[in-house]
């Protein structure tokens, strides 16, 4: 066909629309975000000032991302099969959690089988990171190109827990001069976990998450010198966390403003590296009444992670807000990434969310809001002073009572628990675990406690119960 589509102009536009809303203004489609950014309701490419493009990479077997599972337990045979059971059901990676990381003999044992150097290990030990991290060297050592992610974040556990078994920069000293120390045994593993997840949790807005992982990047990078790693060699050692939920647009256009953010980092360190992002399925966003929504939630998130270009996306078990998910859940979160990325071909396209003015625009919003909130925490003396003064943790709430505000009041809905209830939810089933204390007879600070936003809703006898 020779003939083209015509190009709509936008006054013809703002004069259909004048007519679908009668007697309201145009004016009253914008909305503000949380971070205070106007979301317009039509956008021209003025208003992506300049296209974004975040080609993705591929992994060793082609794929588009790395497919990434949870694997949680303190019984060393049942994490292994767990842990088998996901990598031969097409997992490429796998992140453990729980007692099995406490020395390397339960830690081995989890991972028999394993071959390190073709499927990556990563760890979640909050503040016993340098403790996992050392039990998961001496179990690699006989795979020196393993890619090992140990994933050392003492801050955000600090933020969570409200307090450190000891000072908090002796935890941040210790996971450094553990990266430093094998960081030349284990040239193509990752140290340290940037995130900003633990702001997301407790209700934080999109921006406030992306300021406090770049303020954790750059305190870790600080750390990395001091424990006698280059500046360099630290900021390739570090990965940057970041929650996606079912809110896709601006999931997406978070992953893309994360590496926007990252880029203006690195270039203040006069060097230029390509960020290393990995996308976790929120758990605020989640239903526990009735967890079976929540399969439409974690899909969405997916995508956004996926569509974002994160390097590696991991997805919840569906149930996560009733206990730790069993078998059947941690399979339905496996399967819900190889849907998107075997039937939907996803990842066949290089950079899905190039050419969208809105996406570019927001992008651009989300970078700026997130570089703000770093600015402010820098300002503030850095993360962890930032944190001990409440700065942080009192703008976190803001955002939070806002969010609560608006489900209270109808703006915004819950499908399955403040709208389209189900009365008669189909059980699901759970696992038990166990709840590891931090400790906090070091520094403390006001705890950014982990929301889920359903909860008010799900109790019997609240307003909107059923």
């Amino acid at each position: 066909m020779n003939e083209t589509f015509p190009v709509p102009a936008p006054a013809a536009w703002r004069d259909l629309a004048r007519k679908a809303l009668k007697d309201r203004p145009i004016e009253s489609l914008v909305h503000l975000d949380a971070d205070g950014s106007a979301v317009l309701p039509l956008y021209a490419e003025a208003n992506g000032a300049g296209a974004l493009s975040t080609p993705r990479g591929s992994d060793a077997d082609g794929r588009a991302w790395d497919l990434r599972t949870l694997v949680e337990g303190e019984d060393p045979e049942a994490v292994n099969a767990a842990v088998l059971a996901d990598l031969e059901g097409g997992a490429a990676s796998v992140i453990l959690s729980g007692a099995v990381l406490d020395d390397s003999e339960p830690l081995g044992r989890a991972l028999t089988g394993v071959a390190l150097e073709l499927a990556p290990v990563a760890l979640d030990a909050g503040m016993r990171g340098p403790d996992a991290a050392n039990a998961l060297a001496v179990v690699a050592k006989g795979s020196p190109r393993a890619r090992l992610m140990f994933h050392l974040d003492p801050i955000s556990a600090f933020a969570e827990a409200g307090g450190s078994p000891r000072s908090i920069d002796e935890h941040i000293s210790l996971s450094a001069n553990t990266a430093a120390r094998h960081a030349g045994a284990y040239p193509e593993a990752s140290f340290f976990l940037a995130s900003g997840r633990v702001v997301h949790e407790a209700g934080g807005s999109a921006g406030q998450e992306l300021g406090f992982a770049a303020a954790c990047a750059v305190a870790y990078a600080r750390a990395g010198v001091d424990a006698g790693m280059t500046a360099g060699a630290a900021l390739r050692g570090t990965v940057l966390g970041v929650s996606v939920d079912a809110e896709y647009f601006d999931s997406l256009a978070k992953v893309r403003a994360l590496r926007l953010i990252w880029a203006s980092i690195t270039r203040a360190f006069d060097l230029e590296m390509v960020a290393r992002v990995e996308a976790r399925s929120s758990r605020r966003m989640l239903s526990g009444r009735d967890p079976w929504p929540n399969l439409l939630r974690l899909t969405a998130a997916g995508f956004a992670g996926a569509v974002g270009g994160a390097d590696a996306v991991v997805l919840d078990g569906f149930t996560r807000a009733r206990g730790r998910p069993d078998a059947f859940a941690r399979r339905q979160a496996r399967n819900t990434q190889l849907v998107l990325m075997e039937e939907a071909h996803i990842g066949r396209v290089d950079d899905p969310a190039a050419g969208s003015w809105f996406l570019d625009a927001r992008t651009r919003q989300l970078a700026e809001a997130g570089w703000a909130a770093f600015q402010a925490i820098e300002a503030e003396g850095g993360v962890i002073a930032a944190l001990k003064a409440g700065t942080i943790q009192s703008r976190v709430a803001r955002a939070r009572e806002a969010t609560v505000t608006a489900y209270q009041n109808g703006a915004a809905h819950l499908v399955g628990v403040t709208k389209f209830v189900d009365p008669d939810v189909r059980e699901a089933s759970v696992e038990a675990g166990a709840r590891v204390n931090a400790g906090t007879g070091g520094d403390h600070c006001e705890p950014l406690n982990p929301v889920r936003f359903a909860e008010a809703f799900e109790t019997p006898g609240t307003e909107m119960a059923r």
